[in-house]
């Protein structure tokens, strides 16, 4: 009971610290984080979710089963090209898809609102917005191909850098307390991976930047016809 009382001390003394340390777009100039992103222009950021197994809750126990057939938080991770996360979103149930999750944070209202310029980089589980762009379904020789390519390799950092968090951190693995305070411990743990980032602090493991099995994603949502115009100019601007 004590440690139990000690760890939920700390994670909500961590919780305090979420503002100054996951900043969007980041800490450093917007320039430099495009630079980071060099392999397809303008891109400040990517994205993608992550489910962390937890146990069975005691009340709306089905909202937290996902396709996995496992209790999860589905949990929205973005990261610049240094590994550090500058936005987390850990609320949602595993159920919750990561279209629904992206579509109704602060951060993709701000996005709509034209108050960030640039580009963020997401797998097929998002649909292609203005601001949110995501690989051609089925691409045709050349730019297309090109471009997805260039997608999937500046992708592959946000795959690292949740690798970087679980590997940091074991007990991400699966969580055995409320959905509550799973959440906490997740944003808890978000913060120190960056101050472990920034720090230069060596990750106990080598991350796995493979796709993460539990997290596919066989119904995609439709493309805005926006979204597409903007991949497509992108695409015919830097690919050809």
């Amino acid at each position: 009971a004590t440690v139990c009382r000690a760890v939920r001390n700390v994670t909500v003394a961590l919780k305090r610290l979420l503002y100054p340390s996951v900043v969007f777009p980041g800490h450093r100039p917007t320039r430099f984080i495009k630079e980071g992103c060099h392999k397809i222009a303008g891109v400040i950021g990517c994205t993608d979710g992550n489910h962390i197994p937890i146990i069975a809750p005691s009340v709306n126990e089905g909202d937290y089963v996902n396709r996995k057939s496992f209790h999860s938080i589905n949990v929205q991770i973005i990261c610049d090209a240094a590994n550090i996360i500058t936005n987390v979103e850990a609320k949602w149930p595993g159920s919750v898809h990561d279209s629904q999750i992206f579509r109704e944070c602060t951060l993709s209202t701000k996005f709509g609102h034209g108050e960030f310029t640039g580009y963020l980089l997401g797998d097929r589980g998002y649909p292609c917005l203005p601001y949110l762009l995501t690989p051609y379904p089925d691409p045709e020789p050349g730019p297309q191909q090109r471009y997805n390519l260039a997608n999937c390799r500046t992708r592959a950092r946000i795959e690292m850098t949740i690798g970087m968090l679980k590997a940091r951190f074991q007990c991400l693995q699966r969580l055995r307390v409320t959905p509550e305070r799973a959440c906490d411990i997740i944003v808890a743990c978000v913060i120190l991976h960056n101050i472990a980032t920034i720090r230069g602090e060596h990750c106990p493991s080598e991350p796995n930047i493979s796709s993460d099995p539990n997290h596919e994603h066989p119904d995609p949502p439709t493309d805005i016809q926006d979204g597409r115009a903007v991949r497509d100019t992108i695409c015919h601007n830097h690919f050809f």
